[in-house]
């Protein structure tokens, strides 16, 4: 069994409203509550964090499957939303949208673009991020295959 390690340092000089820093090993930035709960909006927050994580995860997965069926990958990108609800004071991350665009090249066939329609429902139940979130936080994918 391999065991991968990431570490990350945060500072938080102030109360509330203060702002603070994480440095890890390649990311380094501000933090801060953001403006939608009542925060300055300074850097970036955890719920950006956690869309951000999940994003990326799927992005690439989606990317590494894509590349492992040796499918004819033009283009891709996407957008994510996430949703937090708040309900008596209470803040929880209910949804992350993912919206991917995936474009095969010109040569591609109707087997290739079947495939390519399931590996990116796949690669959502397949990113650690998607499985660690599993039961808390409800992912829902809006494909646009071109």
């Amino acid at each position: 069994m391999a065991e991968h390690h990431f570490h990350l340092k945060a500072s938080w000089p102030g109360g509330r409203n203060s702002e603070g820093m994480i440095e890890a090993k390649n990311l380094k930035t501000k933090i801060s509550i953001p403006k939608e709960m009542d925060g300055p909006e300074i850097g970036t927050n955890p719920d950006e964090m956690l869309l951000g994580a999940a994003a990326t995860c799927y992005i690439i997965t989606l990317a590494a499957m894509i590349e492992r069926a040796k499918l004819p990958l033009k283009e891709m990108s996407l957008e994510s939303i996430g949703i937090v609800d708040v309900t008596e004071g209470t803040f929880t991350y209910k949804k992350i949208i993912h919206q991917p665009t995936v474009a095969l090249k010109e040569e591609a066939n109707d087997k290739e673009y079947k495939l390519l329609e399931k590996l990116i429902q796949r690669a959502e139940s397949s990113c650690m991020i998607s499985r660690a979130l599993k039961g808390n936080v409800e992912i829902k994918l809006e494909e646009t295959i071109l």
